[in-house]
């Protein structure tokens, strides 16, 4: 692959936005090669929550490889005051990263992409002796020579080369810790079809507790910078729900990094999505919807770009790529991070919401589902706004309880019912064993 091949498309990365935006590539007829670092299959940091805006985005007739079904989720305030919250639907599946990736990239390369594993991307010039012309781009392996391609796609994570290459910005970056819990079959049937949501005892931070049949993914995130403090929450909360005697399978730990509004998200040829481009939800960081969305974005874009005949028109589809993520996964962003302050600082208020007022907990299960988002709800609703205006304005004053209010009662939440018809669930908190 080292010789005088010139590819339409190279994708750097195959995880949930390399290998959507390979399959887009691919489905458009267009000679697509995707590079893959590890072997195949590989772990990855993640609680693997399978959200309706990522079911929405998955190939048609793709088979989720579903570990779980959630229909209710428990909601604690740094292990206080938990509540059940039921639906009668399902809410969001769970999966385990490496059997959803390898599928995936399955589907991409049955649409006729072509994989190569064990590439470890040193480099990507669009100039220089390697480069033969203006509408190339070079890609240099390590130990295995260097690849051309009309146009690049990187989706080699947040700390990848493609994204360094493309300059991308962030503005804030969290450490995750996780770990995968293995579980005898009494616990696993306390556990099935319900998550656990605590909101944590570090500002911005959140731990979760998914089952996926005969383990739990146990996890936590907070800003970067309070390592030690994030791993004590861990240990905390896998205490409290009873698994501290249980012996873990995978410890694991990963950084996420979140772009600034304006940071660029291509360079000349090179254009980046996923994790690489720093696109993920800033309030809860999930990251799968936002790397398949825009995976897919990219893909057709460079199939665009591929075939762009001077550096005008490959400008104009990278700023068309640049228009669809700002006019989609960009405005969730944006919301999201106003609610991420507000959180930071009163995630009481959260709480209360959530178990207190029935609308909120019907605007949750709607966003998990997929039958709206945070945008949209923003853009549609002028109460909505309103609400997202005044935690602006609570946020920018942080006068008051630094908490932002009480939490709720035990006497306060028991009864309340959700207008979609879910219900909150009595009597049912934290597992013990």
């Amino acid at each position: 692959m080292t010789g005088n091949t010139i590819w339409d498309v190279i994708v750097v990365g195959a995880g949930p936005a390399g290998a959507s935006a390979a399959r887009a590539v691919a489905e458009a007829g267009r000679r697509v090669l995707l590079l893959e670092r590890a072997e195949l299959p590989r772990y990855k940091t993640c609680g693997g929550g399978i959200i309706g805006p990522s079911r929405d985005a998955l190939p048609p007739g793709f088979e989720l490889p579903l570990r779980d079904r959630v229909h209710a989720v428990t909601f604690s305030l740094d292990g206080r005051l938990n509540r059940t919250r039921r639906s009668r639907r399902m809410l969001f599946g769970l999966v385990d990263r490496p059997e959803f990736d390898r599928r995936l990239v399955d589907s991409a390369v049955r649409a006729g992409a072509r994989l190569r594993t064990g590439a470890t991307v040193q480099r990507v010039e669009q100039h220089g002796p390697e480069v033969p012309d203006r509408r190339t781009v070079a890609v240099r392996l390590a130990g295995s020579g260097t690849l051309l391609a009309r146009v690049v796609v990187g989706a080699d994570g947040s700390a990848g080369r493609t994204g360094a290459h493309v300059g991308v910005r962030t503005d804030r970056v969290d450490l995750g810790l996780e770990a995968e819990i293995p579980i005898p079959p009494g616990v696993a049937a306390d556990w099935r079809g319900r998550a656990l949501i605590d909101w944590g005892p570090l500002p911005g931070s959140y731990g979760w507790v998914f089952p996926k049949g005969d383990r739990l993914t146990v996890g936590v995130i907070s800003a970067r910078g309070e390592g030690a403090a994030t791993r004590r929450y861990l240990e905390k909360l896998t205490a409290r729900c009873g698994l501290a005697g249980f012996e873990p399978e995978i410890s694991s730990g990963h950084l996420t990094r979140c772009r600034t509004d304006d940071s660029p998200l291509s360079r000349g040829r090179v254009l980046v999505c996923g994790d690489a481009a720093g696109l993920l939800e800033p309030w809860t960081r999930e990251g799968i919807s936002f790397a398949l969305r825009s995976g897919r974005l990219a893909g057709e874009a460079a199939v665009r770009m591929a075939v762009a005949g001077d550096a005008v028109e490959t400008r104009r589809r990278a700023m068309e790529y640049a228009d669809a993520i700002a006019r989609g996964p960009g405005a969730e962003m944006g919301v999201g991070r106003r609610l991420y302050a507000a959180f930071t600082h009163r995630p009481a208020l959260l709480h209360t919401a959530l178990l207190g007022f029935p609308p909120a907990w019907s605007v949750f299960a709607g966003i998990v589902r997929g039958s709206t988002n945070l945008a949209d709800l923003t853009r549609d609703h002028a109460s909505v706004r309103r609400l997202v205006t005044a935690l602006d304005r609570l946020d920018a004053r942080r006068a008051g309880d630094p908490a932002g209010t009480a939490a709720p009662t035990d006497e306060g939440t028991g009864g309340a019912t959700a207008g979609d018809g879910d219900e909150v669930g009595e009597g049912r908190g934290l597992p013990r064993r």
